[in-house]
């Protein structure tokens, strides 16, 4: 048995969520937020027999889109005679990270 720890954007957690109860995967669903923006992410712990990781990977790839944004960095500190202007610089975000643990025992309890 496995444990897929997956962060991904929040944007992209309702498809990608959608996705996997379709397909039978079950999961605990946990709002989080970090990275280089701070913004809002999704983590997913999904527990899946070691024979289906493949597919829960392949889902995750398939709704885990990564985009390309424009952001202002921070101002420089400059003289009071100076004038900068600071353009907005190109980053990646979004796609998944992905964790995938052995699991040594699995309980549910009632």
């Amino acid at each position: 048995m496995k444990l897929i720890v997956a962060v991904v954007q929040e944007r992209d957690a309702e498809a990608l969520t959608r996705a996997l109860l379709a397909r039978g995967f079950f999961f605990t669903q946990i709002s989080s937020s970090g990275g280089f923006l701070r913004e809002s992410n999704v983590t997913l712990m999904i527990g899946v027999q070691s024979h289906l990781t493949a597919e829960v990977l392949r889902i995750l790839r398939q709704h885990s889109q990564s985009r390309t944004r424009y952001v202002n960095p921070l101002m420089p500190i400059v003289e009071p005679a100076e004038h900068h202007v600071a353009s907005p610089v190109e980053v990646y975000v979004g796609g998944a990270t992905v964790f995938v643990l052995p699991v040594e025992r699995y309980e549910r309890v009632a």
